[in-house]
């Protein structure tokens, strides 16, 4: 029985998305797309940054699409659902434990924040030239999958923490620094002559996400260990997602 409750919200949630596709993409493309053209074609063009940035930036940028994409499924609307809306009650009236409906939304923000990025993929075709090695496209498959669970984990214990009426500086405290210090648009051992802002990036856990397709994709350039780029997402899964659990069952049942 708690199964196929938890396939039906997930359906009812994906069938919801398939409505709104034309919004789900211009949420999730326009601004990678335009950190792509910027950074890469313009500069480019103007002599700005090497020929080969595009290789060095386009696997940070479908990072970041797996990440932000699903952190911002599961955040706001939650940040609704648990207070104004309380939309989150009929879902709680589901033949399922309370826990599982948490559950239902990483997966959910998951598959969001996958499809997102492998949509960045073709774009990044037709903008660049790439070259990608054959046995690098299996795990960085498992590094967008790390990302998207990471960012659907970490917005699921956003979600319930930040009051409805803090919801205005939201991006502004949280999502800008994530963006910026991920090494989403440049390498991680690049940075070793500015050690502070080194180890302030190695306190994000895009930057894992980034590092780990950069590995994947374009291992000539100096990375960190793909194990490591495995290891600190899945603690950082477990951990977002127990934080969230415990305070989804907080606002869900207060």
């Amino acid at each position: 029985m708690t199964g196929r409750a938890f396939l039906a919200v997930l359906r009812r949630d994906l069938f919801v998305t398939g409505r709104e596709l034309p919004s789900f993409l211009a949420q999730t493309l326009v601004q990678p797309f335009f950190f792509l053209l910027v950074f890469v074609v313009v500069l480019g063009r103007g002599g700005f940054v090497a020929p080969e940035y595009g290789q060095i930036m386009l696997p940070g940028l479908i990072a970041l699409n797996a990440m932000f994409g699903a952190l911002q499924a599961v955040t706001l609307p939650l940040v609704f659902e648990l207070s104004w809306t309380r939309e989150i009650d009929d879902r709680l009236l589901a033949p399922m434990p309370v826990w599982a409906v948490a559950v239902e939304k990483i997966v959910f923000a998951g598959l969001r924040g996958l499809l997102a990025s492998l949509l960045m993929v073709p774009i990044g075709f037709l903008m660049i030239d790439i070259r990608w090695p054959v046995d690098g496209l299996a795990p960085a498959l498992l590094m967008v999958v790390l990302g998207s669970l990471l960012g659907a984990a970490m917005g699921l214990t956003i979600g319930t923490a930040v009051p409805p009426r803090r919801i205005n500086i939201l991006f502004a405290v949280i999502f800008t620094p994530l963006l910026f210090t991920g090494s989403v648009q440049y390498p991680w051992l690049t940075l070793a002559d500015l050690r502070w802002f080194q180890v302030l990036s190695a306190l994000n856990p895009l930057t894992y996400v980034s590092e780990g397709i950069r590995a994947s994709l374009v291992p000539q350039v100096p990375h960190i260990p793909l194990w490591v780029c495995v290891l600190v997402p899945m603690a950082a899964i477990v951990l977002f997602t127990l934080l969230g659990i415990r305070g989804f069952l907080r606002r869900a049942l207060d």
